[in-house]
């Protein structure tokens, strides 16, 4: 089903979009899937820079999401663009540095809710560390803070899918 018949939007931001956003949309992907909502929304995810577009996730993050049993690898970077605020519902971004980039884009464009992913984790102000220039440890972190997001995005959306089924 494509982006515009789905009943929600999400995309994820970080700056490269090759560790955190591409984890937490494959992450977001499967748990949709489990609780039977992946027809009823549309996942995908960004960065801020045009470093790393058209390349596959950093192998630590491929690695570190494949002990958890998400499979990223199929994954390419892209970059934010204008049309996303009008896209997507929801963007969700990982750190402060990415929400200051995403809401001055925002400025020239309209439509999204913006706002950090760790909100769903109840951290309004959180952000999800970048692991890029860290060890192992730094990507089993990221997993641990996206999950918690990524739950309670699942519950959240499952509410208001009802709700608007209602």
């Amino acid at each position: 089903m494509s982006a515009e018949h789905r009943a929600w939007r999400v995309l994820l931001v970080c700056m490269g979009n090759i560790c955190r956003s591409p984890t937490a949309e494959g992450m977001l992907r499967q748990r949709l899937q489990a609780a039977g909502l992946s027809e009823q929304v549309f996942v995908d995810s960004c960065g801020t820079g045009a470093w790393h577009v058209g390349e596959p996730p950093d192998p630590r993050a491929i690695e570190a999401a494949s002990r958890r049993g998400i499979d990223i690898s199929g994954l390419r970077g892209r970059q934010l663009r204008g049309a996303d605020f009008a896209d997507f519902d929801e963007i969700l971004v990982m750190d402060s540095d990415n929400l200051r980039a995403v809401l001055a884009l925002q400025r020239s464009c309209s439509g999204a809710a913006v706002s950090r992913f760790l909100r769903y984790a109840g951290q309004p102000e959180g952000d999800v560390p970048d692991p890029y220039f860290g060890g192992e440890a730094g990507f089993q972190l990221v997993l641990d803070h996206l999950e918690a997001a990524v739950e309670g995005l699942v519950a959240s959306l499952s509410h208001r899918l009802a709700d608007s089924h209602a």
